[in-house]
């Protein structure tokens, strides 16, 4: 199983530490403020602001409502779809900013932003999508290429000196 998984979690390494730490720098700034500006307020963390009354993994009282209003299958279960784009954004930024789990959390931090452009900001003008927009842009290099060498998904995939490939 572990053979199968691998792919998903190694990350490719560019010919040079400066390449890897070019790309580094747009995968820190959007997983610190996925976690801990826009995530935060929706989905209880340890540093989300206290006046939220958020327990730990819990999403803000108003977000299901927003969600519902996205009508479809959104409606359907905003309560899951709620927890799930909160989740995406405030877990998933931290395991972006870290680089563990990179392509997954990039994965579901695209899902969410699509969802946050073509659902609700959208309608709203160009210029009110273009956070959306930007951390799904941010989020694709990482989908494709991983963590590179600056991350979690790294040292972890790395292979051990008694393991053989």
């Amino acid at each position: 199983m572990l053979r199968v998984l691998r792919p998903v979690f190694q990350p490719f390494v560019l010919p040079h530490w400066w390449q890897d730490a070019l790309l580094l720098l747009p995968r820190l700034v959007c997983g610190y403020l996925l976690a801990f500006e826009f995530g935060a307020v929706k989905f209880g963390l340890p540093w989300s602001p206290p006046d939220h009354n958020l327990g730990l993994f819990e999403v803000s009282f108003w977000f299901p409502n927003d969600v519902a209003a996205f009508g479809g299958i959104f409606a359907l279960f905003p309560a899951f779809f709620a927890w799930m784009g909160a989740a995406s954004e405030a877990v998933g930024g931290l395991l972006l900013l870290l680089g563990l789990g990179t392509r997954v959390s990039a994965f579901l931090i695209i899902c969410t932003m699509l969802v946050a452009i073509f659902m609700q900001q959208l309608q709203q003008g160009m210029w009110n999508m273009l956070p959306a927009a930007g951390f799904l842009w941010a989020a694709l290099p990482p989908l494709v290429l991983g963590s590179g060498r600056f991350g979690l998904d790294y040292l972890l995939a790395k292979p051990r000196r008694h393991e053989t490939i």
